[in-house]
This record gives C-alpha cells, structure tokens and sequence, in this order.
C-alpha cells in the first residue's frame, strides 16, 4: 500500500532562522533509513507559498487567488510517500519524521493511503 504523508505547519510559528544543519543532518539520515529499508519512493520540501499558486474552482468558473493579502495558518511545508504493509508502518515512519525536529518545530503530519488503480 502506498501512502502520503503531508507535514503541515502554522508558518508563524516556524523558527525565524529556518531549519538547523543539524535537524538537515537527521533527516538525511532518517531518508536513508527509509531507502534502505526499501519503504521510500519520493519525498521532498516545498517551495514557499508565495512561490506558488492557487487555482481555485467554484460554480463552475476557474480562480487565481491572490496569495499576497492572505495569512496562512496551516501550510503543506513538503510530503514524502512511502510503500508500507499497513498504515500503522505509515504512522511509525511519520512520528519518526517528526521526533526529529526537536522541540524547536510545531507541526503535524497528515497520512493519506494513495488510491490504487482498479
């Protein structure tokens, strides 16, 4: 079974320098583990919000929002997707994730099972 985990987190409560060598250091060790233990098909940060965009749909007509006038209180910061057993594997790889960043960081992870072709 495939599954995505999304980390979401509240941007104001980010630290301001952003993440440590350190905290980079343990999630490149954590990545290996995964591509070690054959569970890992795809992970990666996302750029900022305001490098992106949103496409929104409603009645049927397409909108651009504006994220400049736009607080956020929860942002997607990246994801990964791993091939697991059992979504209690996906949960043990995401709280490992998040064990990781310490006390410093705030934030959940979001895991979703991918639907699988019929």
């Amino acid at each position: 079974m495939r599954y995505m985990m999304l980390v979401k987190m509240d941007p104001s409560k980010a630290p301001a320098a952003g993440p440590s060598e350190e905290l980079m250091t343990e999630v490149g060790k954590l990545v290996d583990d995964m591509a070690k233990a054959g569970v890992l098909l795809d992970t990666a940060g996302l750029r900022p919000l305001e490098e992106g965009a949103v496409l929104r749909l409603s009645g049927g007509k397409q909108t651009v929002l504006d994220r400049s006038f736009t607080e956020p209180t929860e942002i997607v910061g990246g994801y990964c997707i791993v091939q697991v057993t059992s979504q209690e594997e996906a949960v043990e790889w995401a709280s490992r994730f998040l064990s990781v960043h310490g006390d410093a960081w705030e934030m959940t992870s979001e895991i979703r099972r991918i639907e699988e072709p019929a």
